[in-house]
C-alpha cells in the first residue's frame, strides 16, 4: 500500500481500494480485523537500549581505558589521591556521556507527541470520537479548524480547508486543500493538495477523508524510521582524542621500557628504576586531559549561551570550528517566518512598503516620497479591502525578554506583536495598521453582513459589508481568478472600463512581482444595488472593479546577509535547503548574497531523478535546493559528507530532524523549532537567528584552538620530563629527578595552567582561516614539531642545570632540586608561548589574567615543597641560593626565548597567506 501514489486516485477509486463506504465508514468488525493486520496508529521507537547498558557503553572508549591504566599505576605507587582523582574523572565523564545520549534518544518520543490523541471518525454510519491510536486504513475521518491530523489521509471533502504543514514540508504558509486527483508523477509533499498528513494542523475550514496510512506507514512515520536508521556521527574531537590516547600509551610504554633498561644497564638499582619508569609512564599520560577538555568545552558552552547558542552535546562544540558547509532551512532560519507585504501596485504605480515583521511600523513609499493615503483614494480603498476582507487579528502579547533585567532580580517583560490567524491575512492586517487603517477603526463604517470564504476552486474570498446605508462587496484572491470577474478598474482615482490594454498592464505587474518571489493577491470591490440578491458567491462576485495588487513575502532576517558574508570570509559555504517553491527560494538566496552568479539551483523532482553519483558530481556547485522532502535533505547531507565536507545542518521542522541527526553538527531553532528537531540536534539557537551560527562557529574554532594549546603545553612538558630522564640514563648519569618529584611536577604544571589556556582569548585572524579538514591529525600545522622540539629543549636545559649543579657541588640532592626547579619554571614559561600559533612575542604577555594567576599558584606550590621543612624530606629537596636561582631561570627561559626569536625571524622571511572564497564548493584557497 505504501507504494501507491494516493494523490493520483480519485476519491471514488480511493474508497473502492480501501473497501469502505464514505457515508457509513467501517464496521466494528472491519476495524478489529484491520487493527490486527496493521497494528496501532503509533510511531515505533525502534530498539531501545536499557539505561544501564547505555551507561556501561561510556566506559568502552580507548582514552577511558588509558585512564584506568593510569589509575592502576598510581595505586601501585601508593598515590591513592591521584588514583581517586582519576576514578572520579572517569565516572564524571561516563555520567556526562550517558545523560547526553539518553536525552538524544528522546527525539522519537517527542515525535510521537505530534500524533493527535483523539480523532473524529464515521463508523457504522455514526460520527464518534476514538483514540487516534485506534485508527486503521479505510477509516473515514472528519476534521475542522484547530484539529491535528491523526493519520495520512486522502481528502474526500474540503470546505475552505487550509492545513499548516511547515513542520513537515518547510512551507511558510498554510496549504489550501482540494479533492480532485493529481495526474502528475513524483509530486512533492507540499504540492499534494488532496492529501493531509499526520501531525499537521488544520488552520481554517473543514474536511473529510479516508485514512490511507497509519503509524510507521505515514510520512511522519518515514521520518521516524529515518531518525532510527541514521547513525550519529562521531565528532572530529572524539576521533582526535582517541588517536591521541593511542599515541600516548604507545610512547609511554616504549620510553618507560627504554629508561628502565638504560638505567639498569648503567648500574642503577632495579627497584628504583622501576619506580622511576612507572612515574614517567604516569607523567607521559596526561590523565587530566579529558577533564580539562570537558571543562574547556563547558566554559565555551557558557560563552555560547551568552551569544544565544545552547549546546546539547559537548564534543560537538569544536566540530563547528571545522564546518565547511552550513545547510540551512529557509523558513524561520534565513527568513523571519512572518509574511510581510513589501510591494503594492495601484493605478499603474509600484509602491514599496517598509517595516519588518508584524510590528505595525512602516511607510508606503513611491520612490523616495512617502505616499499620503488621504490624497490617494485608490490606495485607501486597497487598504480598506485588505483589512475588511480578513479574519486575522493583530495583537500584542507578553514575551520574556531573555535575561534582561536580571540585575534587578527579575526579568523584564516586553510586548511582541503576533498574528492570530492565516499568515497571509496577517500580513494584510499589518499593512493596514502601518497606514492607520484597522478593523476597529472601520467598525461602524464597514460592518460585515456576510462572508464567502476562500476555497481552492474560486481561489478568492469576499465579504458583504453595510456602508452608509448601502452595501459593498470587497474581494481578494488570486489575480487571474479575480480579473476574470472584473469589468472596471480604479485608475487614478476614477472608475473606468477595464480595457485589454489595462488588463495587460495589470498582468505585467503581476508577473513582475511574481518573478521577485512575491505572493501576489488581487483586490476588487463593487457597490451592491438595493434589493440585489447576494446569497451565493456566484451572484455576488461579478461585475467587480479591480483596485490593485498586493505583493508579500517571508522576508530575510536583516542580520543574515552579513552572517553569510562572514561565513564566506571564513571559507564556509552556505546552502539553502527548503520545501518552499523554487522561485521563492532562489529570490531569497540572491537577496542574501547566498547564490553566486554561476551557482546552481535544484528542485526536489530533479533531485529525485539523480543517482547518488550524479548528485556527488554536482553537489559542490549547488547552493539552493527547493521543494525537497526529508529524504532529499538526508541525501544532500550524505553527499556533502562523501565529498569530504563537515556539514552543519540547521532547521526547525520535523522534516529536518533526520538530516540534523545525520549531520556532523545538527542545529535546531529554539523558538520555532519542534521538540523533535531540538532533541535530534547538538546545538539550539535560542533566538532562531542564522547570525548566531557564525558566533557559534567562532566560539567552536576558539575552543578547538584552546584545546590544541593545552595539548601542546601538556605534551611538550611531558616530553621535557621524559627527555630529562631518558638522556640522563643514556649518559650513565644519576637520576636527575626522583619519582615523587616527577609526580609533583606533573601535578603542579598540568592543572591550573592548562585549564587557564582553555579560556584563552582567540587570536585576531581566527575567522579568516579556512576550515580544518575533518581528517586533520591533532598534531597537524606543525603542532607535533612544536611539542617535540620544545619538549626536547626543555629536557636538555633541565639536564644541563642538573649537570652544572652536580659538578659544582657534588651534592646529588641539591642538583636534583635545581633540576626540579628548572623543569617546573621552563614549563611555566613555555605556557605563555603556547598562547600563540607563532611565538610568545605575538601576544600580550599578561592579557590572560587567569593564566597569570595559575602560573603564580604553581610557583607557590613549587616553592612550598622546596622551602617548607616538613615537606623537604618527602620530596627530597633542599634550599636553593640566589646563584642557583639565576642558573634555574636562565636555563628555564632558553627554550621559549630561542624558539621565539627563531619564529619572529622566520615570520619576516615568509610571505603572508591570505584566503579567498574560491571554487564552487566555497572552500578557501591560499594565495
Amino acid at each position: 500500500m505504501s507504494q501507491r501514489r494516493w494523490y493520483q486516485y480519485s476519491a471514488e477509486e480511493t474508497a473502492a481500494i480501501q473497501r469502505v463506504d464514505p457515508r457509513k465508514g467501517l464496521t466494528a468488525a472491519e476495524v478489529q480485523d484491520r487493527q490486527a493486520e496493521y497494528g496501532p496508529n503509533v510511531l515505533s521507537e525502534g530498539k531501545s537500549i536499557s539505561p544501564l547498558a547505555l551507561f556501561l557503553n561510556q566506559f568502552k572508549d580507548f582514552m577511558v581505558l588509558v585512564l584506568m591504566g593510569a589509575t592502576l599505576v598510581s595505586g601501585l605507587l601508593g598515590e591513592y589521591l591521584d588514583a581517586i582523582t582519576i576514578v572520579a574523572i572517569i565516572i564524571m565523564n561516563g555520567i556526562l556521556g550517558f545523560v547526553q545520549e539518553f536525552r538524544a534518544e528522546r527525539s522519537l518520543r517527542a515525535l510521537k507527541e505530534l500524533s493527535a490523541p483523539i480523532a473524529k471518525v464515521v463508523r457504522d454510519g455514526k460520527r464518534m470520537e476514538v483514540l487516534a491510536s485506534e485508527l486503521v486504513p479505510g477509516d473515514i475521518v472528519v476534521f475542522e479548524g484547530g484539529d491535528r491530523i491523526p493519520a495520512d489521509i486522502r481528502m474526500l471533502e474540503a470546505s475552505g480547508l487550509q492545513i499548516e504543514e511547515s513542520a513537515l514540508t518547510g512551507e511558510s504558509v498554510p496549504v489550501h486543500k482540494r479533492t480532485d486527483a493529481i495526474a502528475d508523477e513524483d509530486v512533492p509533499l507540499g504540492d499534494m493538495k488532496n492529501m493531509a498528513f499526520l501531525g499537521t494542523m488544520v488552520t481554517k475550514g473543514s474536511g473529510k477523508g479516508i485514512v490511507i496510512g497509519t503509524g510507521m506507514q505515514t510520512e511522519m512515520g518515514k521520518i521516524a524510521d529515518l531518525i532510527q536508521s541514521t547513525e550519529t556521527m562521531d565528532t572530529p574531537l572524539q576521533h582526535r582524542l582517541e588517536q591521541l590516547g593511542k599515541i600516548l600509551i604507545g610512547v609511554a610504554v616504549a620510553l618507560t621500557v627504554l629508561v628502565v633498561v638504560a638505567g639498569i644497564l648503567h648500574g642503577q638499582p632495579s627497584y628504583g628504576m622501576f619506580l622511576a619508569g612507572v612515574s614517567l609512564a604516569v607523567a607521559a599520560i596526561p590523565e587530566g586531559l579529558p577533564a580539562i577538555v570537558t571543562i574547556a568545552l563547558a566554559l565555551g558552552v557558557q560563552r555560547m549561551i551568552k551569544r544565544k547558542a545552547i549546546v546539547r552535546k559537548l564534543p560537538s562544540v569544536e566540530t563547528l570550528g571545522c564546518a565547511s558547509v552550513i545547510c540551512s532551512d529557509k523558513t524561520g532560519t534565513l527568513t523571519q517566518n512572518k509574511m510581510t507585504v513589501t510591494h503594492l501596485w495601484q493605478g499603474g504605480q509600484l509602491l514599496e512598503v517598509t517595516g519588518q515583521g508584524y510590528e505595525p511600523v512602516g511607510q508606503i513609499m513611491h520612490g523616495k516620497q512617502k505616499v499620503d493615503i488621504r490624497e490617494n483614494s485608490g490606495l485607501r480603498r486597497l487598504l480598506q479591502i485588505a483589512v475588511s476582507c480578513n479574519n486575522a487579528v493583530l495583537e500584542q502579547a507578553v514575551a520574556p525578554a531573555g535575561g534582561e533585567g536580571k540585575k534587578q532580580g527579575k526579568k523584564k517583560e516586553r510586548q511582541e506583536w503576533v498574528v492570530n490567524g492565516d499568515p497571509t491575512e496577517g500580513a494584510l492586517i499589518v499593512l493596514g495598521a502601518k497606514a492607520g487603517i484597522t478593523a476597529s477603526g472601520l467598525s461602524g463604517l464597514y460592518d460585515r453582513i456576510a462572508e464567502f470564504p476562500f476555497d481552492s476552486e474560486r481561489k478568492m474570498m469576499s465579504v458583504l459589508l453595510q456602508h452608509q446605508g448601502g452595501r459593498l462587496l470587497y474581494a481578494k484572491g488570486a489575480p487571474d481568478m479575480l480579473l476574470s470577474r472584473c469589468t472596471h478598474i480604479l485608475w487614478e482615482d476614477k472608475v473606468i472600463p477595464f480595457t485589454d490594454t489595462l488588463r495587460q498592464k495589470v498582468a505585467a505587474a503581476n508577473e513582475a512581482m511574481a518573478k521577485n518571489a512575491l505572493r501576489v493577491l488581487g483586490s476588487a470591490y463593487r457597490e451592491v444595488k438595493a434589493g440585489e440578491v447576494c446569497e451565493q458567491e456566484a451572484d455576488a462576485e461579478k461585475g467587480l472593479i479591480f483596485v490593485g495588487l498586493t505583493g508579500m513575502i517571508d522576508p530575510p532576517r536583516k542580520e543574515v546577509r552579513q552572517a553569510i558574508s562572514k561565513c564566506k570570509a571564513a571559507g564556509i559555504k552556505t546552502v539553502m535547503i527548503t520545501g518552499d517553491h523554487q522561485l521563492t527560494a532562489e529570490a531569497i538566496a540572491r537577496q542574501l548574497g547566498l547564490l553566486p552568479e554561476k551557482g546552481l539551483v535544484l528542485n526536489g523532482r530533479q533531485l529525485a531523478n539523480m543517482s547518488d553519483d550524479e548528485l556527488d558530481e554536482q553537489v559542490d556547485q549547488v547552493y539552493v535546493y527547493a521543494r525537497v522532502s526529508p529524504e532529499h535533505k538526508l541525501r544532500i547531507v550524505k553527499s556533502l559528507q562523501r565529498k569530504g565536507h563537515v556539514v552543519a545542518m540547521t532547521g526547525d521542522g520535523v522534516n529536518d530532524a533526520p538530516a540534523i541527526k545525520s549531520a556532523d553538527i545538527g542545529i535546531a531553532m529554539g523558538i520555532t523549532g519542534t521538540d523533535v528537531t531540538k532533541e535530534a540536534s547538538a546545538l539550539v539557537l535560542s533566538d532562531d537567528n542564522f547570525a548566531t551560527i557564525v558566533a557559534a562557529i567562532e566560539e567552536g574554532r576558539g575552543i578547538y584552538e584552546n584545546i590544541r594549546k593545552f595539548i601542546r603545553y601538556l605534551l611538550a612538558s611531558n616530553v621535557g620530563e621524559i627527555m630529562t630522564m631518558f638522556l640522563a640514563m643514556m649518559m650513565g648519569m644519576p637520576l636527575p629527578l626522583v619519582p615523587i618529584q616527577i609526580l609533583w611536577v606533573n601535578l603542579v604544571t598540568d592543572g591550573l595552567p592548562a585549564l587557564a589556556l582553555g579560556v584563552d582569548k582567540a587570536e585576531d585572524d581566527l575567522m579568516k582561516q579556512k576550515p580544518r579538514s575533518p581528517k586533520e591529525n591533532i598534531f597537524a600545522r606543525r603542532l607535533g614539531w612544536k611539542i617535540i622540539s620544545r619538549g626536547v629543549m626543555i629536557g636538555i636545559c633541565t639536564l644541563a642545570a642538573f649537570w652544572i649543579a652536580l659538578n659544582e657541588t657534588n651534592d646529588l640532592a641539591k642538583a636534583q632540586t635545581v633540576a626540579f626547579a628548572t623543569l617546573v619554571m621552563a614549563q611555566l614559561i613555555h605556557v605563555f608561548d603556547c598562547r600563540s600559533s607563532r611565538s610568545i612575542f605575538h601576544r600580550k604577555l599578561l592579557e590572560n589574567k587567569a593564566l597569570v594567576f595559575a602560573v603564580l599558584s604553581s610557583v607557590v606550590l613549587m616553592l612550598c615543597v622546596m622551602y617548607l621543612e616538613p615537606l623537604q624530606p618527602i620530596f627530597k629537596t633542599v634550599d636553593l641560593a640566589l646563584r642557583d636561582w639565576m642558573l634555574v631561570l636562565v636555563l628555564a627561559a632558553v627554550p621559549t626565548i630561542l624558539f621565539g626569536i627563531g619564529s619572529v625571524l622566520g615570520g619576516r622571511r615568509r610571505p603572508k597567506r591570505t584566503l579567498r572564497y574560491g571554487g564552487p564548493a566555497g572552500s578557501p584557497v591560499s594565495r
